[in-house]
């Protein structure tokens, strides 16, 4: 009889989901795999004449636990796992990026060479210059744009406008140098007070979330983006793009229009990222 129950068990899971046993748990583990990433359908940049394709991109930064399991070691200088990892360079994303993509059996998004220098990095300071070019149509993990970065933090097409990735009060949303620490700062920006009052970034998801739930997009760490940056004093190949804000910069720096910018080999105790998967 026990046999009998399970056998009818199971074409009763089969008649209701279309999916044998070992579909239904394989199907249940790649969504559990991708609970981390938050869809994002495409659209128009509000103010700017810009607009984006659907994609994937992480409900959190990536964590130091995560790191450790792809990258076997742990760069952060304030520790725990679900810490953001900081202490990253660009190229250590990209990498990153990479290796993740291979440990869960995609297609790597970048071509890295190491061999030869990229000729569109004219940072004298930058002594890295890894040739990183795209692998268009792979499904591997990758960087965000700066404007995928930009829409997802407004919270795409459900935007209510906010200053901050999903309010308009930074200390609802965003961990920086007023609030990161024993007690809140108030007056001028100053580091010898910053680091007496014991400021550090802060576990993922603590904050409340954006329209699209994606957490921490204003503050914990800056995240770094695909883009070189271009503006008035600098031309492109110089500086790559940051986003988001740190716990250790001003609360403008968390504006989700703000624009950073930082060497490709730069690194820092607010120097994170987050992933991002094409649709």
């Amino acid at each position: 009889m026990t046999k009998l129950f399970i056998f009818l068990l199971s074409a009763a899971m089969i008649l209701i989901s279309g999916c044998t046993p070992d579909q239904t748990a394989n199907s249940a583990e790649q969504k559990s795999d991708n609970d981390n990433l938050v869809f994002v359908e495409g659209g128009s940049l509000k103010n700017k004449d810009e607009s984006v394709s659907s994609f994937y991109i992480g409900k959190y930064e990536v964590t130091q636990q995560e790191w450790v399991e792809v990258m076997g070691s742990n760069p952060s200088a304030f520790t725990g796992d679900q810490l953001p990892v900081q202490m990253v360079s660009w190229y250590d994303a990209v990498e990153y990026c990479n290796q993740r993509s291979i440990k869960e059996g995609l297609t790597p998004y970048y071509d890295i060479d190491k061999e030869h220098k990229d000729t569109a990095n004219i940072n004298d300071h930058d002594n890295v210059k890894w040739t990183v070019t795209v692998n268009e149509g792979a499904d591997g993990y990758r960087l965000p744009t700066e404007a995928e970065w930009e829409y997802a933090a407004s919270g795409g097409e459900a935007s209510k406008g906010y200053t901050y990735s999903g309010s308009s009060n930074a200390d609802e949303v965003a961990w920086y140098w007023r609030n990161a620490g024993d007690k809140y700062l108030s007056g001028d920006w100053n580091w010898p007070i910053i680091e007496s009052n014991k400021n550090t970034p802060k576990p993922i998801g603590k904050q409340k979330p954006n329209e699209l739930g994606i957490y921490d997009m204003s503050g914990n760490v800056r995240e770094w983006c695909w883009d070189w940056y271009e503006g008035q004093d600098f031309k492109s190949g110089m500086l790559r793009v940051v986003k988001g804000g740190g716990w250790i910069g001003d609360v403008s720096n968390n504006e989700i229009t703000f624009r950073g910018k930082f060497d490709a080999n730069g690194f820092g105790p607010d120097q994170g990222f987050r992933v991002v998967r094409s649709e």
